[in-house]
């Protein structure tokens, strides 16, 4: 692995985290209540089932727009409209809808997640986030992070929306029980790597408690902070898919890490406490072939 840079020592993370935040609820806010109700594919990407709306597209434009007028200098890589490159060491890395086909069939589970990284977020293992936010949009839960600040969520009680969100710290509950783990994965939209996915799911299965695909890699990384996932894999994710969630996991004192020793996502990442990561990395190090 590549050494990952390290933040200028000047760095106001907070401000970079409340930024992330509230781009990342702004564009939330649009893909909820601006979703058409009948939903125009407006491209594909890898296949003709991996879809591109137009809601992806202005969620991504507005994100762009907003980071680049609070802060000109910073670079940005967004899953839909490319990268620009920053000369302020921070570029801002955007997944406008993460679950684009959930939110396509309107299933509640989807994310915007914006996240300040430092290093080339092109290169599996030379970069890292260093301040982030996942907005659940169809809950409206934030889960935010920055580097030594720990991990939180932010939660609003619908029946009480005048309280204010309500904040809990998050704490990933350290075990090694793989067979009482609740592990989540996902897939892809190949065939043939969808073909091979699941003949690693079905060796996985019997050595867990159960298995959840929820369909938002950026929710299910947010999950395993917050407890609703025990452990986590997924092969093929984006550096989109991952920063944001990335470092809510590792400020909720987590792991998250690929295969023999390598980087998130190159190609595999696994996510959990210590030792629930220790047990599942031998075994997928067993099943998943190297790309």
């Amino acid at each position: 692995m590549s050494q990952t840079p390290q933040p200028p020592a000047d760095l106001d993370l907070a401000a970079l985290e409340s930024l992330a935040l509230d781009v990342a609820r702004t564009c939330a806010r649009l893909i909820v209540d601006e979703r058409p109700r009948d939903l125009g594919v407006a491209a594909t990407k890898s296949s003709r089932t991996d879809v591109v709306t137009v809601m992806d597209q202005r969620s991504e434009a507005l994100a762009r727009e907003l980071l680049g007028t609070a802060r000109p200098d910073d670079g940005f890589h967004g899953e839909e409209s490319g990268r620009v490159t920053a000369t302020s060491g921070i570029t801002w890395v955007v997944d406008p809808i993460d679950g684009t086909v959930n939110y396509l069939y309107d299933i509640p589970a989807y994310a915007v997640s914006v996240a300040a990284v430092v290093g080339d977020p092109s290169v599996p293992g030379a970069w890292a986030p260093v301040a982030t936010a996942v907005v659940d949009a169809a809950r409206g839960d934030a889960y935010v992070a920055r580097r030594g600040g720990s991990a939180r969520l932010l939660r609003t009680d619908p029946r009480r929306p005048e309280a204010g969100p309500q904040e809990q710290t998050l704490v990933c509950v350290e075990s090694d029980d793989l067979g009482a783990a609740l592990c989540g994965t996902g897939f892809g939209y190949d065939a043939d790597v969808r073909a091979g996915q699941g003949r690693v799911v079905a060796e996985v299965l019997p050595r867990v408690r159960d298995i959840r695909r929820g369909g938002s890699a950026a929710l299910d990384l947010c999950w395993v902070a917050e407890g609703r996932l025990d452990v986590y894999y997924e092969r093929g994710l984006h550096e989109w898919d991952l920063a944001g969630a990335w470092l809510v996991v590792t400020e909720a004192g987590g792991v998250v890490r690929g295969l023999h020793d390598t980087a998130p996502a190159d190609p595999v990442t696994v996510a959990g406490p210590a030792g629930l990561v220790g047990a599942l990395v031998p075994l997928l190090e067993g099943l998943v072939e190297p790309s």
